[in-house]
Order: C-alpha cells, then structure tokens, then sequence
C-alpha cells in the first residue's frame, strides 16, 4: 500500500489546550506523526512527499475566505497589542446571535471566533503551511483510489472536525472531506465516508449533510459525554436532498470491541447498501484503551479485526489519519491496522 507523509506537518506544535478551565499542553504533537511514520517503518513502507494541493481541489470544500483567514491571521494576531503566542478565540457566536443575523466581524478577535468553533484549534505560524501539507497527502491517497487502489494519508493535523468555515478540535482543514470530494470529481457517482475516530466527525457531517452523493457513517463515542458535545446522535441523518445520507453509531463509554465492531459492520452495511463506489476512512486512533482522554476501550486485535472488515468491503479506499494521542502506541497501532488490511 502506498502512503503518503509531508514534511509540514512537524512545524505545526500547538502550545495551547482548555480543559475543564485548565490551561494544559496540547496533545496534537509532532511526535504523534514520528510514531505513526515509524510504524510505517516497521512495516517496510516509506511515505511519498505528496504534490502541493491545489487550492481548486480545497476550495471545492473549503470557503475561500476561511482558507485566506488561516493564512494570514497569525501575522495579524503577532501586530496585535499584547497578543499571545497562537491565535485563540475567546467568543464564538451564539445560536441567539446566528438567528438574529449575526455577521463576520472586521475585528481580528472577532474573526477568531468566528471561524473557530472552541479553543482546541490554536493557530500557529506554522498552522496553514502543516494543514496545506496534510490535505495534499489526502488528495494524493485519493488521486490512488480513484485508480482502483487503497493508500493511505499520514494527515497532521487531523481534518474530520473542520467545518466549510471553520476550524475546531484540532482540525483546520477537512481532509477526509476533501478527498471525498477529489473521488467525486474523479468520477466515482456515490462516495462513502466511515469515520472510526472515537469522537463524532461533525465537521464531515456538516460539509456533507444536503449531498445525497455522499454517505457519512460515524461510529464514536456518545456526544451526550464525550466531545463534540451537541452533534453525533442517531438522530441526525441528512437534511434536503441528503435525507438518510448521515447514519451515527453512537457508543457508550467504555464500550471494547465486540460492541465497537458491531457498529463498524452496520456502518459498512449502510454502504453497501448505498452503493458506495469508493470509500474515504477516517482513521483514529483514539478509540483505544490506551488513549490518555479515553472513552471507549478498543485493543489493537479490534483494530485489526476493524481493518480486516474494511478492507473485505472491496472498495477502493482512501485512509485518512485523524485522531490518536498516546504517542507511545499509535505507531504499532497503525501496524496491526495496515496488518491486518488485504488488498
């Protein structure tokens, strides 16, 4: 299987991180992508540098004023008086504010927070340029499927929580989305994406939520306790034309294997059923019992197992990496997935 890496994405080293009214390290580090590309290591596969993504093929998913945002808001933040070191915002707009007609502010402070969804998205210096090198991995692994094969993307940051316009946690650009776009536009009629991450991939369903050309199927942990907190319930499907086009397997806590690759093959049978003629799979990591802000409790046999059911779906498929933070064991973890995957 070709796999697909950029140097970029060890310049993005996000300093910042809120939880439960604590400032803590952020746990997006570069050492997650020398975990994960030393497990391709292990299995003899040494990542391509992919080509630059073309902003055509990001703005065909992504607002063209967002991207610019990205771009140019830490060297507008560094000219504020007194500015921290990352771009965080400190308000974001209110359903209230949005219903009452809301708008993009001509303020810095009050872009931040309009194109970010919470304070797990700091933007660095070197934010854009790692983001610009996940997405083009992605495109690259996509640009593979759309030849009849599986690759897979070695994305850091991660994508699956970015919206069209907006960025959140730990997500800037929505890689998965973007290579589920890039198939359509390569010809195939009807594109499945499975997200496996242990947190809802809302951003994905968001960008997809009126297609009917794109089937969104999440198998994670219950929002009523785990993030993204207001989106992920079963009862979300689509709306317009993409009415049933979204299907959330929502989990319990501590839920393990059994349970966690029932979701998995009713996910996969959802897309059969569609007709999916590729597959884009969001790849987290943070299912696992060794996750250090666990919340379901996945071995690395039940993430073989996981790969072996994908892979048995027959579909050209695009494997796109979001979460996982126990750096000391994504890496093999990543092994016994590629491991276990045929074809």
């Amino acid at each position: 299987m070709k796999a697909f890496a950029h140097p970029d994405q060890a310049r993005h080293d996000p300093r910042f991180f809120l939880m439960r009214g604590r400032q803590r390290p952020n746990f997006e580090v570069p050492a997650r992508a020398a975990a994960l590309e030393a497990g391709l290591a292990r299995l003899g596969i040494v990542p391509a540098i992919p080509p630059p993504a073309r902003r055509a093929a990001i703005e065909a998913v992504h607002a063209p004023a967002y991207l610019d945002f990205l771009r140019d808001a830490p060297a507008a933040w560094a000219a504020l008086p007194d500015p921290g070191p990352e771009v965080v915002g400190n308000m974001h707009p209110t359903p209230e504010m949005l219903a009452q007609g809301a708008r993009l502010p001509a303020g810095l402070v009050g872009q931040v927070g309009w194109y970010t969804a919470d304070t797990a998205c700091p933007i660095g210096a070197a934010t854009h340029a790692a983001a610009l090198g996940a997405a083009a991995c992605a495109l690259a692994a996509a640009g593979e499927a759309a030849q009849g094969r599986s690759a897979y993307a070695l994305c850091r940051p991660p994508g699956h929580h970015a919206y069209a316009a907006r960025a959140g946690g730990h997500c800037y650009l929505n890689n998965a989305a973007i290579a589920a776009e890039a198939l359509r536009r390569a010809g195939a009629a009807r594109v499945a994406v499975l997200d496996i991450d242990s947190h809802h991939g809302n951003g994905t369903q968001g960008i997809f939520w009126t297609r009917g050309d794109v089937l969104t199927v999440s198998v994670h942990g219950d929002p009523n306790a785990y993030y993204p907190w207001f989106v992920g319930h079963a009862s979300e499907r689509g709306g317009g034309v993409g009415e049933g086009c979204n299907l959330n397997l929502p989990m319990a806590y501590g839920t393990g294997d059994a349970e966690w690759l029932a979701a998995i093959a009713a996910g996969l049978d959802a897309i059969r059923a569609f007709r999916a003629e590729a597959l884009v799979l969001s790849l987290g990591f943070d299912a696992s019992e060794a996750e250090p802000l666990g919340f379901l409790r996945v071995t690395a046999d039940g993430f073989a197992r996981a790969a072996a059911a994908i892979s048995a779906a027959g579909l050209p498929t695009t494997i796109v990496q979001e979460g996982g933070y126990a750096v000391e064991v994504i890496g093999s973890l990543l092994e016994d997935f590629l491991g276990g995957w045929s074809g």
